[in-house]
């Protein structure tokens, strides 16, 4: 296993963060599309960890722009679901594991910055292209937006050529010995031969019993002998010795890449138990599941909240969910420049921006103007930037050379976050008529997840774990008496 260098925070890492903004920037998705994409990032973790984040992101490039173009010519609605929704998923899952990675390898004092930059990048496009659809759609219709959208996705191929990884350590970890690996080297050499002389055994087994029973003309007495009692014939002597090597070497190399597979399997599903075992970590995950249960739908249902609290069209000096959308661009900067300072702890930051959002969705059923519901809005808005500094507490808890691992799992329980939390918001609505109690509930969702993580950070779980200090041996002091 090769060791990465530690970059300096500068040089080729701000490359790296331009060209993940732009990446971001251009991996344009919908709701379902983003959902897909959640709820494949173990899956697009493990292929960073394997590939790395340059051909991801150029395979990713390919995706994006290849489904979106593919869309332009859908004939139904299901073809959509399949080309928008699992194709450019999937891409998008792969782009944010990819650039999220990349990241964290390059910086190390500014890790927030940098990651509050890129993370602003899906933000800030959401806000040009939404724009820019609506023109296209109105000159080329929605066929030819699809295909224009597509073909500026195709800019990210040119962005994953930029990022160049990072070069192995030129001391590299100390191995064996040469006398220890000496019989490790004997043992796979005997067992190849080993292998090998078996395979080609059975071949000419096979094909001389193949060869006897074929024969048309031989009784069926000679027939059963010849199984038992085994002559030479002349297609034996005619075939060559290197087919039968050839095909020997294939089904050992075969068997190889088998166990070579199970092995990569096994080592995955150990590391991932070894990831659950860390308190922090299982409560990391609790906590994203009940935030994106929780704190996604708001941003659905806040324009309904207003118009269910009787607030006036004429009232409104901003959508409020353009207030929620700046405010998240905001937020995911700041955030991410808080957490690069050293006195404040990335993890204790988080479990505010978690405590404050819970505390604002529920005082919103209590909001009955929309200066109120502005202010909320904001609020929900600049702490749902969290999304920027949450790769920074994923390396902070289980580090850098697991990262990859470790975020792909998190994400996937943010993507059945998302794809549970508008349903039961909706559920809720249907039930009473009213979005208190949804928003009740998710103000609870959002407090839990917080309380969780934030019980299991304590440092006092540590100092209970420390073993008690030995008690010093107690000594004796002794006055020998003199004679008088």
């Amino acid at each position: 296993m090769m060791e990465l260098k530690k970059s300096p925070d500068g040089g080729w890492g701000w490359v790296i963060v331009l060209v993940s903004f732009i990446t971001q920037f251009l991996c344009y998705g919908s709701p379902l599309a983003v959902g897909v994409g959640l709820l494949a990032s173990p899956i697009c973790s493990l292929c960073v960890s394997s590939f790395g984040a340059r051909p991801v992101t150029i395979f990713s490039g390919f995706m994006v722009a290849g489904g979106l173009m593919l869309s332009s010519f859908a004939p139904n609605i299901y073809f959509l679901f399949f080309s928008y929704g699992i194709v450019v998923g999937l891409g998008c899952g792969l782009l944010y594991t990819a650039t999220v990675t990349i990241t964290c390898q390059y910086f190390d004092s500014r890790r927030g910055l940098a990651l509050g930059l890129i993370s602003t990048g899906s933000s800030v496009g959401l806000f040009i292209y939404a724009a820019l659809q609506r023109m296209l759609i109105e000159f080329y219709g929605l066929d030819g937006c699809l295909l224009i959208v597509g073909a500026l996705a195709l800019n990210i191929l040119a962005c994953g050529s930029l990022m160049r990884p990072l070069q192995p350590s030129a001391c590299p970890l100390p191995e064996k010995t040469a006398p220890e690996n000496i019989p490790d080297r004997y043992s796979i050499y005997n067992e190849k031969e080993k292998n090998l002389e078996e395979n080609i055994n059975i071949l000419d087994k096979s094909y001389t019993c193949e060869e006897t029973c074929k024969s048309p003309l031989a009784p069926a007495g000679w027939k059963q002998e010849s199984l038992h009692h085994k002559t030479p014939t002349t297609a034996d002597t005619k075939e060559p010795e290197t087919y039968r090597k050839k095909v020997a070497e294939q089904t050992y190399f075969c068997k190889q890449l088998a166990k070579r597979k199970w092995q990569l399997y096994k080592n995955y599903c150990g590391e991932t138990l070894a990831l659950f075992k860390n308190r922090v970590f299982s409560a990391l995950f609790i906590a994203i599941l009940l935030f994106d249960i929780g704190g996604f739908p708001p941003s659905l249902l806040m324009e309904d909240v207003a118009r269910s609290s009787n607030v006036k069209e004429e009232e409104f000096f901003m959508p409020l969910i353009s207030i929620i959308g700046i405010m998240t661009t905001v937020g995911k900067l700041l955030l991410g420049i808080l957490a690069d300072f050293k006195w404040i702890n990335t993890l204790y930051l988080y479990v505010v921006t978690l405590l404050i959002m819970g505390l604002a969705l529920c005082a919103i059923p209590f909001a009955k103007s929309y200066v109120t519901l502005a202010i909320l809005s904001a609020i929900l808005g600049f702490f749902t930037g969290n999304w920027s500094i949450f790769p920074y507490v994923t390396t902070k808890t289980v580090g850098i050379e697991k990262l990859a691992h470790a975020y792909g799992i998190l994400m996937f329980f943010a993507g059945l976050g998302n794809s549970l939390g508008p349903p039961i918001v909706g559920w809720f609505y249907d039930w009473t008529q009213t979005y208190d109690i949804a928003f009740y509930f998710s103000g609870f969702c959002v407090l839990l997840g917080g309380l969780i993580l934030l019980l299991a950070a304590l440092p006092t779980w540590d100092l209970c774990k420390k073993p008690l200090p030995k008690p010093a041996p107690t000594t004796f002091l002794y006055k020998v008496a003199s004679n008088v």
